[in-house]
């Protein structure tokens, strides 16, 4: 990645830093999501995703990660009430 990207600096900052701007990116977008039109609530939203999987990055997961987590959740849920739909 260049070296004056904001991917990179935000992985010069490191995780602390990543965290807030992810916690900020939430709040403007829930700020959407009550007040804002569709479009600025998807603006906001790949804000928030962006700043996430940076976060993962950071840590050394993924999006895919968090996916997978939750596809077994949903087997797990699914299993428990004998193979119904969640």
């Amino acid at each position: 990645m260049p070296e004056d990207s904001y991917t990179a600096l935000l992985a010069r900052r490191g995780v602390g830093y990543t965290a807030r701007k992810l916690g900020e990116e939430a709040v403007e977008t829930i700020v959407e999501a009550l007040q804002g039109s569709r479009e600025t609530l998807v603006y906001e939203s790949a804000d928030l995703l962006y700043h996430l999987m940076v976060l993962l990055a950071l840590r050394g997961a993924s999006i895919r990660d968090v996916v997978s987590e939750l596809e077994r959740r949903h087997k797990e849920r699914a299993g428990s009430r004998g193979g119904g739909e969640g």
